[in-house]
C-alpha cells in the first residue's frame, strides 16, 4: 500500500528527474528498479565544482558522475536513485554513481504571526503521511503531506511556524494555504524545512513536536531531533516537482 500511495506524487517526480536530472542509462538491465528513489538526501555544494549528499545525520555521499551541485549553490534536499561504487570516496563515508536525483521544495521557518497567522500562512487541512520520507534529519524536517487540489493544479502556500513560547522550544506548526482551492481529488506534497532557528540541543537527541490541522482536526506527531552536526568540506561532493504545486 505504501508503494501505491507514494505512486502518485514520484510518477510527476521521475517525469522531471529522467528528462532534467537524469544520468539513466536507457539500457540498463535494471531500468524498472531505477524508477523509484532509494534515498532521500542534502544536497551541499562545496565550490563551483565540487558537491557532497547527506544521506542520514552521519552518512556523507560523494557522486563521483557529478561535477557540481545540479542546483546550483543552494543547499536542498532532493530524491534520488544511486547505486554505490567501487571507488575512492575521499573524505566522504561512500562513493555512489547517481542514476538520477530531483530536488524538493526547501524552506526556512518562518515567525509565528499570533493572530494574523491564519490570514498570512492560512490554515487549511491536511494529512501527514507517515512514510519513510516524512523524517527529521540533517537539519531538516522533511514532510510528505496529502490534502485536496483542483484541476487546475493551482499553487498552495505551506510553512513551518516557529513556537514564540520559550517553554516548548521544540514545538512547531505546520501551516497550509489552499486559496480557496478546497476541492478536487486527494493528491500529496513533499516539502523540507530547515530548521536552524530552533535552540542548538548541544549533541542530545530531544522531541520535536509537530502540530497539524487534519481534515479530522488538530493533531500531533514526534520526531527525534538532534541539530545538526558539522559535515566535511571536502572539495573532493524548491522547486517541488511532484503531482501538485506548492510554494
Amino acid at each position: 500500500m505504501k508503494t501505491l500511495r507514494f505512486l502518485l506524487m514520484i510518477t510527476a517526480v521521475l517525469s522531471t528527474a529522467m528528462s532534467f536530472q537524469s544520468c539513466l542509462d536507457d539500457d540498463d538491465d535494471n531500468y524498472w528498479e531505477l524508477q523509484y528513489p532509494n534515498a532521500l538526501v542534502t544536497v551541499k555544494p562545496v565550490d563551483a565544482n565540487s558537491c557532497y549528499l547527506q544521506l542520514d545525520d552521519a552518512t556523507t555521499l560523494l557522486p563521483v558522475n557529478l561535477t557540481s551541485s545540479p542546483f546550483g549553490e543552494k543547499e536542498v534536499r532532493a530524491l534520488m536513485n544511486f547505486k554505490e561504487v567501487d571507488a575512492s570516496s575521499g573524505g566522504y563515508t561512500k562513493a555512489v554513481h547517481v542514476n538520477w536525483i530531483d530536488s524538493i521544495l526547501t524552506k526556512p521557518m518562518v515567525p509565528d504571526l499570533a493572530l494574523a497567522n491564519d490570514s498570512v500562512y492560512g490554515n487549511d487541512p491536511v494529512e501527514m503521511i507517515n512514510d519513510w520520507v516524512t523524517i527529521a534529519e540533517d537539519g531538516y524536517l522533511t514532510l510528505r503531506f496529502r490534502t485536496l487540489w483542483g484541476n487546475d493544479n493551482k499553487p498552495h502556500l505551506v510553512n513551518l511556524l516557529i513556537n514564540p513560547d520559550p517553554e516548548k522550544p521544540y514545538e512547531v506548526e505546520f501551516r497550509h494555504n489552499a486559496f480557496g482551492d478546497h476541492y478536487g481529488v486527494q493528491a500529496d506534497g513533499l516539502v523540507a524545512f530547515n530548521l536552524d532557528s530552533l535552540p542548538d540541543t548541544e549533541g542530545k537527541t530531544v522531541k520535536l513536536k509537530l502540530k497539524w490541522h487534519s481534515f479530522a482536526g488538530e493533531k500531533t506527531a514526534e520526531f527525534d531531533y538532534c541539530t545538526r552536526k558539522a559535515t566535511p568540506a571536502n572539495s573532493a561532493i524548491t522547486t517541488e516537482r511532484s503531482v501538485v504545486k506548492v510554494k
